[in-house]
């Protein structure tokens, strides 16, 4: 009689981890800051159709690295969830705090329940009517939350560009200058090698204005985005 397969609790949950950390890592990084007027966010994306950064509702942005399919998935049940709540109760009801709860009771459930992790990596951010109401969320395949200040990167080389942020970002910047360091970041190079430049149409862009006296989510493309990566 055969034994029957048996795997521990704790490497189940590492070998999962780890699938989901391999799968998160082959995705071009995202990264998301803070500004004078708002959050903007940049990532590598040649496709004008299958968007990494979408808006979920009034004063809330979305952000994802990933399977693509998975992240969707998530982001049609977020707009859902704000949809309802606003409806239901009151539009200042919708927060970006009660968005990640309910994304991270999917993503956990998902983690531990499902036979495979989502591939997914998330960032929900509120823009609010000063900076200091400014909130980002950054969630793990894992459901994890953390809250993030200034600024954060997602995807494969997220570590490293992050420490390039932490040296160059700091509160106060305006626009132009969060996506220079935006489009330096995702450009730079390994071990020392020379640093990409990456033009205008290969790059996705938008930002959470709080000037804009409702939907502040705005999409940033073509001439606009050049004006402003030339303006720095």
């Amino acid at each position: 009689m055969s034994m029957p397969f048996y795997v521990s609790p704790e490497q189940l949950m590492k070998d999962r981890a780890d699938y989901a950390r391999k799968g998160i890592a082959r995705g071009r990084s995202v990264v998301v800051l803070q500004y004078d007027d708002g959050i903007a966010f940049a990532t590598e994306n040649p496709s004008r159709a299958l968007h990494k950064i979408s808006e979920i509702y009034d004063r809330i942005g979305f952000a994802a690295v990933g399977k693509y399919n998975e992240f969707e998935n998530l982001r049609v049940a977020g707009v859902r969830y704000a949809d309802l709540r606003g409806y239901s109760y009151d539009r200042e009801d919708v927060t970006a705090r009660g968005l990640a709860n309910a994304y991270a009771q999917t993503l956990g459930t998902s983690f531990t329940t499902e036979s495979k992790p989502l591939e997914v990596e998330i960032v929900v951010a509120e823009v609010g009517r000063a900076a200091a109401g400014d909130q980002i969320y950054r969630l793990a395949y894992d459901g994890s939350v953390t809250d993030e200040h200034g600024y954060v990167v997602m995807g494969g080389q997220a570590d490293r560009l992050g420490g390039l942020l932490a040296e160059q970002w700091r509160a106060g910047l305006t626009l132009p200058q969060v996506l220079a360091l935006a489009v330096r970041t995702l450009g730079a190079a390994e071990d020392g090698g020379e640093p990409r430049s990456i033009p205008g149409p290969q790059l996705e862009v938008a930002v959470l204005d709080r000037t804009r006296p409702r939907r502040t989510f705005r999409r940033l493309a073509g001439a606009l985005l050049e004006d402003l990566l030339g303006a720095d």
